[in-house]
């Protein structure tokens, strides 16, 4: 691709450099510490670097078993080469998704400026190639500085990966549609990164097939003049999508959806039954009102449309923790009028490869819109977000160049509205953008580090460094999987996990736990029969270390260390049976 001057190289330059800083900055603290989910995958890719295994000992896998789920294997392999050369560390986890993240944006400007240059020829006879840089230039800068794609490529996030993949699909896809001689060739091409998608995160898993079903209808008579590559195409995804086949076969697939699935959702069948038997309507006319197809219908109708809301997208953004910085919206104020007058300019034209756009955005909302928690969420639906920074630059774009031919704003009253509008959009930017930052760096870290599970890192940090005073060790599982923090943050020798004796997982309402391995243990310390005396009274003979949340422990025992989150609370108390 050769840019038509030298200063769109330089502001190319500038908005990936921009684009970098914005994610790798503090990367390392903010979010507060790595969740669960980031030490799974790290210590899965650690251990598959170190030995070809997974922590289950399964070589090479093309799924990889965790908690209530089985991780698809992109992210996990993806994962290998900054472990490998930065370590087992905060850094070594996130400079994965800071790198795709930062690419992802020089993906969006080339396939913004392949779509624009696709334009039929009185359209490009009236766009410059200057003007069209321009445009993939504005998107490229809106996804560099978007908090819904910065909060998702500063953690180690699926989504963001599958999202990079589909940019790239995009991009070879477009290219293939000039339909010139060895240009169809990227229509092949663009299969692999496709598949890919479908290998990194589930939302893609329903995502790409549909996509490609809807751009086969829209394009068919493109892909039935050019048969041969279309075949191909097809072939070569079949072929790319075929070791899947066993694994969906098997019901394994299922196992994330059906924790987070409306069709499964335990309380679905008594409200039905709740509100039969408080209908006073007709028995048929109940039924036909009261049923599991109606009202899965409504929820997914209602989910879907959620995220089409300004409080989701311009306001508060997502409610969950880690998807989202808070306090902002999705995307920026001042992108919502460019953003509605850009759809306005894409129903108007004709433009071949704009046209998938619309189905893009659709379909990005239909995944989401069948699980039950998280609505309106932000990580399921991050697919979507390159197609509303499009529409904002090709909204500014052309309200500029209107503007501006408009016969009763010429000469100086046309430039002054013009330089008005820009004065105010970019004091709203400025405003928006600095509330933004603010929240990320300064207020996101301290308020939200729980939902972060911070503290795991720091206690685990205390073991590594008094383990050898002690027989066991006793970790509470109170905020969730404290064996994965304890193998990730004591880079636990993959191998002797794999192979040790007294290693004992249990399963409870699908999710699976690890009880107890080597000297560590983890118990709930407010279940009955895991009590703190009951641990003491059971091990008479062993030097015990406690790690407990407060509250776990008898007042008379002393406290040799408390470990906060980073607003001040209590996070973790550390005792030992002396």
């Amino acid at each position: 691709m050769i840019m038509s001057t030298k200063i769109t190289k330089f502001f190319l330059l500038a908005i990936i450099s921009l684009s970098f800083f914005l994610r790798v900055y503090k990367v390392t603290s903010i979010p507060p510490s790595l969740n669960w989910d980031e030490t799974s995958i790290a210590y899965n890719a650690y251990s598959i670097l170190k030995t070809g295994k997974d922590e289950w000992g399964m070589f090479m896998p093309l799924h990889f078993r965790s908690f209530g789920e089985y991780k698809l294997p992109a992210q996990i392999y993806g994962s290998i080469p900054g472990i490998a050369i930065f370590g087992l560390n905060e850094f070594g986890v996130r400079i994965t998704p800071v790198v795709y993240g930062t690419l992802s944006v020089l993906l969006l400007y080339f396939l913004l400026l392949e779509m624009l240059n696709n334009l039929p020829k009185k359209e490009l006879k009236i766009i410059s190639r200057k003007e069209r840089e321009k445009i993939s230039l504005m998107a490229a800068f809106l996804l560099a500085i978007s908090p819904w794609h910065i909060q998702l490529t500063r953690g180690s996030f699926e989504s963001s990966f599958s999202l990079f993949w589909i940019l790239m699909g995009l991009w070879f896809w477009v290219k293939g549609l000039k339909g010139r001689g060895k240009q169809l060739k990227w229509i092949v091409l663009s299969m692999i990164p496709f598949a890919i998608s479908i290998y990194t995160y589930n939302s893609a898993r329903v995502f790409t097939p549909l996509f490609l079903l809807v751009v086969a209808i829209f394009y068919r008579k493109f892909f039935w003049k050019h048969k041969k590559w279309s075949l191909i195409s097809g072939v070569l995804m079949i072929i790319l999508m075929a070791p899947l086949i066993p694994f969906v076969l098997s019901g394994e697939a299922s196992a994330r959806y059906k924790l987070v699935s409306i069709t499964d959702d335990a309380g679905l069948i008594p409200r039905i039954e709740e509100r039969r038997n408080n209908s006073k309507l007709p028995f048929v006319i109940n039924k036909l009102i009261n049923n599991r197809y109606t009202y899965n219908t409504f929820y997914f109708s209602k989910n879907y449309l959620t995220h089409f809301t300004p409080n989701f997208l311009f306001v508060d953004g997502a409610g969950h923790k880690q998807h989202h910085v808070q306090g902002v919206g999705e995307l920026y104020w001042f992108q919502a009028p460019f953003l509605l007058y850009g759809l306005y300019i894409l129903l108007k034209k004709k433009s071949s490869s704009l046209k998938i756009l619309l189905p893009w955005l659709l379909i990005a909302f239909i995944p989401v819109s069948m699980t039950n928690d998280s609505i309106p969420n932000a990580l399921r639906t991050l697919i979507a977000v390159p197609v509303y920074q499009i529409l904002t630059a090709v909204g500014i774009y052309y309200f500029a160049k209107n503007v501006k031919n408009k016969q009763s704003l010429a000469g100086i009253a046309g430039k002054k509205l013009i330089k008005n509008t820009l004065v105010v959009g970019s004091v709203l930017f400025a405003v928006n953008f600095y509330i933004f930052l603010n929240s990320l760096f300064v207020k996101y870290p301290i308020s939200y580090s729980r939902d972060w599970q911070y503290g795991n890192k720091q206690v685990v940090g205390y073991i590594k460094d008094n383990q050898d005073k002690y027989d066991l060790v006793t970790f509470t599982r109170s905020y969730g999987e404290p064996h994965i923090f304890t193998l990730f943050n004591l880079a636990y020798d993959p191998a002797k996990f794999q192979s040790i004796s007294n290693l004992e997982r249990f399963e409870t309402y699908d999710w699976v736990r690890v009880l107890r391995f080597d000297k560590y243990y983890f118990p709930d310390l407010g279940d009955e029969g895991s009590k703190y005396d009951d641990i003491v009274k059971d091990n008479s003979d062993k030097k015990i270390l406690f790690i407990g949340k407060p509250g776990d422990f008898p007042e008379y025992v002393e406290v040799l260390e408390r470990v906060n989150f980073l607003n001040g609370d209590g996070a973790f108390e550390i005792v030992d049976n002396q």
